[in-house]
């Protein structure tokens, strides 16, 4: 999680390519991630209120959550308005665990197939409403989802939660977890890891902050060449449908319009808003209709070129 958070950090304050952490394996990174936190939600569900649901340590539990998920928002709010993280995974843990007890006396198969179902949903449902932030908390169920530095939405990733409970209960129904006990003396040597353990919300809450500070005050060090950064991501996507002539001055025309309407940084620290976007477009278009080259005029045999 800190080197996901890390690796956003530095994508952010331009010192790697734009878009590195949204694509390829570092986007499946942040799904296993996000994934194993949902996983481990539904198993210590089952190991807590397996028996019996000790409603006073669970709502102290849930107000704790809710209150670092508010804590979320609102420095988000306020660091990345445009991009603020309205359900994320704190958001998604408090209501899942609401949500969970309801799957904790269903049998283990019951559960992990709705979790199969709730995981696989998304694939196969589109519903082009739920592309607005009241709605999109619920599943990706539209291809244009609202901006967010952290989307944690119920479809698909309730589905970790339930195959969770559905693991716990075949864990402590198998004796499982008594077995595992029996590894705790040859792993005493890791025993002071589980400091973490116990204070994982902390250090959720805090470790970001702290990496996002870091990194900021090293740009006041050594900031980052943004327009070598911005020169060569234009060029390499232009470079996948157009020669390497036009992609030159189709992305100095880009660079330098931006730069006049103060999107260029916007753009570069992707919080820009729905109508910085769509200028961002137009701009963008405008350069492309302006670098191509016009037709060439018919060949002919007239000399005269009639």
């Amino acid at each position: 999680m800190a080197i996901f958070h890390f690796t956003w950090d530095l994508e952010h304050f331009s010192y790697v390519e734009e878009g590195l952490t949204g694509h390829g394996g570092w986007r499946i990174f942040a799904r296993c991630i996000a994934s194993s936190f949902l996983f481990l939600v539904g198993f210590s569900l089952v190991l807590a209120h397996g028996r019996t649901i000790r409603w006073r340590k669970f709502l102290l539990r849930l107000g704790q959550i809710v209150a670092g998920a508010l804590a979320v928002t609102v420095a988000t709010l306020f660091a990345t308005p445009n991009s603020f993280v309205f359900f994320g995974i704190l958001h998604h843990i408090a209501l899942a665990s609401l949500l969970g007890l309801a799957f904790l006396r269903l049998p283990a198969f019951v559960t992990a197939a709705c979790g199969i179902l709730v995981v696989a949903a998304p694939s196969f449902v589109s519903l082009p409403g739920f592309d607005s932030r009241w709605l999109a908390w619920i599943g990706w169920f539209s291809d244009k989802m609202p901006l967010s530095n952290d989307l944690v939405p119920i479809f698909p990733f309730f589905g970790a939660v339930l195959i969770g409970i559905a693991a716990g209960r075949i864990a402590t129904g198998r004796d499982l977890v008594a077995a595992m006990r029996e590894l705790n003396p040859r792993l005493r040597r890791l025993a002071p890891l589980g400091v973490a353990g116990r204070h994982a919300l902390i250090i959720y809450l805090l470790h970001q902050p702290l990496l996002f500070g870091l990194v900021a005050l090293f740009t006041l060090v050594a900031p980052p060449d943004r327009e070598a950064i911005f020169g060569r991501d234009c060029r390499n996507a232009c470079l996948a449908s157009q020669d390497a002539a036009f992609c030159t001055a189709y992305c100095g025309c880009a660079e330098r319009r931006l730069k006049e309407e103060d999107l260029f940084d916007v753009l570069l620290q992707n919080d820009a808003g729905p109508d910085e976007m769509t200028r961002i477009r137009q701009i963008t278009t405008a350069c492309s209709f302006e670098t191509a080259e016009p037709p060439a005029a018919p060949q002919t045999n007239d000399p005269a070129g009639r």
